[in-house]
């Protein structure tokens, strides 16, 4: 079933798993705003609807999605109060709703990822990449700075050294050095790359979403805690996890009779 659509970006429905494709082939898949606000918009319908159980993230063509379109760039007025404003008022509205979906979001990285792209794909909770995936953080190359969280989100990734390496050159990574640094967490070959993708989305889907959005929030937060505040939290998401009807029809199964 095909799900709400909006120019250059689409969203399909395939079971309990959607499916979001950047579709701009021609130009790899690169961002405009309006692309940007129509992720933020589908990534939240996805969490909203409890029908849907996870998320595939993917670029149409032999691209993943290399970034923010220039010329997107050059039609912000150039004054530093209106390049602020595109970032808090589009760019970062896509980071926002992934990091407040509770839905797990699986990036298939099937060509290049460059910059906004790769920052794209790196604020999803799991990345598998074809083995013709390529990434970089390449704002530099181009005079710019990492405006869509790649400062934030590549160090926890690939640790702090080898992140300023590839964030200071823009240097791009190929998709074996990318799973060896622990920037994705598996390749696979091209052509296996969406059934891969899917059939783990589909085992996500299966799981107990409410559980699987504590576990999201808890790891993500995690690195800003310290243990015994994260114990805290993890206590509170246990005892909820426990009333759950499913966990309660666990339980009652497991208690002797």
């Amino acid at each position: 079933m095909t799900g709400p659509t909006t120019e250059h970006v689409h969203l399909e429905r395939r079971g309990a798993v959607a499916v979001l494709t950047f579709d701009r082939p021609a130009v790899k898949n690169a961002f405009t705003l309006e692309m940007m606000d129509a992720c933020a918009r589908l990534v939240r319908d996805v969490d909203a609807d409890p029908e849907i159980g996870a998320l595939v993230v993917t670029g149409a063509g032999d691209s993943f999605c290399s970034g923010i379109e220039l010329g997107a760039l050059a039609a912000v007025e150039n004054h530093p109060v209106a390049h602020k404003r595109m970032l808090i008022d589009h760019v970062h509205q896509v980071l926002h709703a992934l990091e407040a979906c509770e839905t797990p979001v699986i990036a298939a990285i099937n060509g290049a990822a460059v910059g906004a792209g790769l920052d794209m794909a790196l604020a999803c909770d799991l990345r598998i990449a074809a083995l013709t995936a390529r990434a970089s953080e390449g704002y530099i190359r181009v005079g710019l700075v990492p405006g869509d969280g790649g400062c934030y989100l590549l160090p926890p990734l690939v640790g702090l050294g080898r992140a300023l390496e590839l964030l200071m050159t823009g240097r791009f990574v190929d998709a074996e050095e990318a799973e060896r640094i622990g920037m994705v967490n598996r390749v696979v070959d091209a052509d296996e790359l969406m059934p891969v993708a899917l059939e783990l989305a589909a085992r996500l889907a299966a799981l107990p979403t409410t559980q699987l959005g504590m576990i999201k929030r808890a790891a993500r937060s995690s690195a800003r805690m310290d243990l015994r505040t994260h114990l805290d939290l993890m206590s509170s998401h246990l005892g909820v996890a426990m009333a759950t009807p499913e966990v309660q029809d666990l339980l009652g199964r497991s208690r002797p009779a």
